[in-house]
């Protein structure tokens, strides 16, 4: 087989025309191994271990801590208790539904060591939205907080309070080690299934494998430090970007401080516990980087000279975002990212001080990975500087969705090309520029809202013959929903009530935001509904405001 010739700046093949990751490849176990995630966690973290007094976990609200003997210790016996006291094993599906907690990462990698796996729920979630996903990934037991356990639907195994006495003792009772016998788990295995909804409006389950998560945290490790890095996460583990941050925190030896993911966790409490806990990198989403970048006063009033980084992820940050934030932090590294769930999280990353600087990039593409530059209307892959969709390859791409063949045909092509559905272009020193969403997802607050569910709900009501749903950008939300509603003949409602029916079945962020009412919705002649033509209205309508 001929070498490819490789540009050394931008990583592009001209042969090929492939993007290829100009950062040095990373080791993984062999694909027939039978390694769990956990297995590799547990590996790579003795081969540079901490102290055994080392603090690994903080949680920022009761200032509870958890040292790597204590994380040990828990998570030995947490395994035998699954596995003895309700009976788990591998294949079996276990719902987590809870805020961040102290507790979370451990019942992850030992849910993951015995094979079973993991699919994690928005704690907003409605009840009628948690039926839905039970019926895609069909757990026999859930691990919820004492507050939101009575709308998980009867289960197997039922329901466990992560924040309870009860599970505090499946911690904590003194238990044999059991080695796992019988278990084997592969590395093909699924290992996590999250959520992401598609445009036909059913959430998709995304199915990711335990070498989809292995390949992810061995791509992303930072060097050691001398000193344990202290990491505040506030992004939710249920999403891709928590998930993987924090076990890649706590596999790198970081100490972790979490918050629990509370609406009252504002500037004042972040800023706090940046300062209390000598933070010096910070896991934000945008949403939150907005809030700091508009505060005017508060951060002032705190002492931030330990913060060194910045990680943004979950949803782009504009160009002009970025540089008031630059301003208000001018010592503090910017480092963002571009991935999906079905990526396992980054696929392009800023990973080294001297990436942050290129102004408006996501950054370079990760070890092992490949990425292609597709013309939407023609198929051909372009060179660099040339806008297209981005189709990325390698390790950490999802097996599937869940029970969906049609949309993992459509998403994944035969070779193993994931086409992302956003327009992007690579430049020549091989930096990742987003454009625009290809696909019509509205990203609220890092969130997918599909436009379809929100339209299926307002069609529902008797008062409406059709609606369409489009985005609206926003400087705090990225983009929110807003929908032009078609009213039955001589009804009357009002914009408020429709808003209020909607909202009592969806989450906080996929509650519509407007709604502007139309004589009839724009179609072609195929019938489609032109939703460009929805957006320039409402842009027009919006200018006027």
């Amino acid at each position: 087989m001929a070498t490819l010739v490789v540009d050394p700046n931008s990583g592009f093949c001209s042969k090929t025309m492939t993007f290829h990751s100009l950062r040095s490849p990373v080791s993984l176990p062999p694909e027939s191994a039978p390694i769990s995630f956990t297995d590799f966690f547990f590996f790579m973290l003795q081969s540079s271990p901490p102290s055994p007094t080392a603090v690994v976990l903080i949680d920022a609200t009761t200032r509870r801590r958890i040292l790597h003997t204590e994380l040990i210790f828990r998570f030995e016996n947490l395994v035998t208790s699954l596995r003895t006291h309700f009976g788990l094993s591998k294949g079996d599906c276990a719902v987590v539904f809870t805020p961040n907690n102290i507790f979370t990462p451990i019942l992850y990698l030992s849910l993951l060591s015995i094979g079973v796996v993991i699919s994690p729920v928005n704690p907003a979630a409605t009840a009628p939205e948690i039926h839905d996903l039970i019926r895609h990934s069909k757990p026999v037991i859930a691990f919820a907080s004492s507050d939101s356990a009575h709308k998980i639907p009867l289960l197997k195994h039922g329901v466990v309070a992560i924040d309870s006495v009860e599970f505090e003792s499946l911690m904590e009772s003194p238990s044999e080690k059991t080695e796992n016998r019988g278990i084997k788990v592969n590395q093909s295995d699924v290992a996590t299934i999250l959520y992401s909804s598609g445009t036909t409006g059913g959430i998709k389950g995304v199915a990711l494998t335990h070498r989809n998560l292995t390949a992810t945290i061995a791509g992303g490790m930072r060097p050691v430090r001398s000193s344990p890095t202290v990491v505040l996460c506030t992004v939710p583990f249920f999403h891709v970007y928590g998930l993987v941050f924090s076990l890649r925190s706590m596999v790198s030896g970081d100490c972790m401080v979490i918050t629990g993911g509370s609406r009252s966790f504002g500037l004042r409490k972040m800023y706090g516990v940046i300062y209390e806990y000598r933070v010096s990198l910070l896991a934000l989403a945008p949403s939150l980087i907005v809030k700091m970048v508009n505060d005017t006063a508060i951060m002032d009033g705190y002492d931030l000279s330990s913060l060194e980084a910045v990680l943004c992820g979950g949803a782009h940050l504009s160009k002009s975002m970025i540089q008031r934030l630059r301003k208000r932090l001018p010592k503090v590294r910017l480092a963002q990212a571009y991935g999906l769930t079905e990526t396992t999280g980054r696929v392009f990353s800023t990973m080294v001080p001297d990436e942050t600087q290129a102004e408006g990039a996501t950054g370079k593409l990760m070890p092992n990975c490949e990425a292609k530059i597709v013309d939407p209307e023609t198929g051909a892959a372009l060179p660099p500087a040339k806008s297209g969709e981005l189709w990325v390859r390698g390790p950490v791409i999802m097996r599937g969705y869940v029970d969906n063949e049609e949309a993992t045909v459509g998403t994944l092509d035969s070779d193993g090309w994931l086409r992302t559905g956003d327009l992007c272009y690579i430049n020549n020193e091989g930096f990742l520029f987003f454009v625009d969403r290809i696909k019509e997802l509205i990203k609220c607050k890092g969130y997918q809202v599909a436009p379809a569910e929100l339209e299926h709900l307002l069609n529902s009501h008797p008062d409406v013959v059709e609606s369409a749903v489009v985005p609206l950008s926003d400087e705090e939300a990225g983009q929110v929903p807003v929908a032009f509603v078609v009213r039955q003949s001589g009804s009357n409602i009002d914009e408020s009530k429709l808003k209020h029916f909607v909202a009592q079945q969806v989450s906080p962020y996929k509650r519509i935001r407007r709604i502007m009412f139309i004589d009839s919705l724009p179609r072609n002649a195929s019938g489609k509904v032109m939703r460009k033509e929805l957006v320039i209205k409402l842009s027009s309508a919006t200018s006027k405001l």
